[in-house]
């Protein structure tokens, strides 16, 4: 891991949309709330939707309002997108009016720099915007086999919680997006922070 030197706040992006899976967005964000709490300045987490209506999370359980969206958001430096149900995810690949706005904004901000960070499913959104494109990447086990046929010019990893490419990190199943937030913590702010959150979480953080 190599860890980063960072004095300025980093301005985190979360992606939501309908049925978003609620673990999959606000386990990393916590992380990075939490790290703001102990370090303050370090993170500033904000959500960004299609539009600026209410999206329903998972199974229509609550409404979330997004803080932006893609025509207002403040330029990020790092966009997490959450996963959805599989059915779901390949809903959107097919939805044109989801891909010409959502994953443009994501493939604008990527290369003007911006890190994306994807939870689970997530990673099957960057499909067709070239992000993915000669990566090591993952994705949950019920996706891995569809993002390996998706992506055949990536080389799709099983059986790890994470995979760090620098401007791409991609995890796993559900709580592997918990880890890889821990993960990046570390290598922005160190270890102690990383550790210190942990021990707030009570969490038994998986060996990658």
């Amino acid at each position: 891991m190599k860890q980063e030197q960072n004095d300025k706040t980093i301005n985190i992006a979360f992606l939501i949309y309908d049925q978003v899976e609620v673990l999959d967005l606000n386990g990393p964000l916590d992380v990075f709330v939490k790290a703001n709490v102990v370090r303050p300045g370090s993170y500033n987490c904000y959500t960004v939707g299609q539009s600026s209506e209410a999206v329903y999370t998972e199974a229509n359980t609550m409404k979330v309002t997004p803080t932006y969206n893609v025509k207002t958001s403040p330029k990020p430096d790092m966009i997490v997108i959450p996963g959805a149900n599989p059915d779901q995810v390949m809903k959107c690949l097919k939805d044109d009016d989801f891909q010409e706005t959502v994953m443009s904004w994501v493939k604008e901000c990527y290369h003007e720099n911006t890190v994306v960070f994807t939870i689970c499913t997530g990673s099957m959104h960057l499909s067709g915007t070239g992000i993915l494109d000669h990566y090591e990447i993952t994705t949950h086990s019920m996706l891995l086999d569809a993002l390996e046929e998706y992506n055949p010019k990536s080389k799709v990893n099983r059986n790890v919680r994470f995979v760090d490419q620098e401007r791409l990190v991609t995890t796993a199943g559900i709580t592997a997006g918990i880890d890889g937030a821990l993960y990046l913590v570390g290598k922005h702010y160190g270890n102690e922070l990383k550790d210190t959150i942990i021990e707030l979480f009570e969490y038994q953080q998986k060996v990658v």
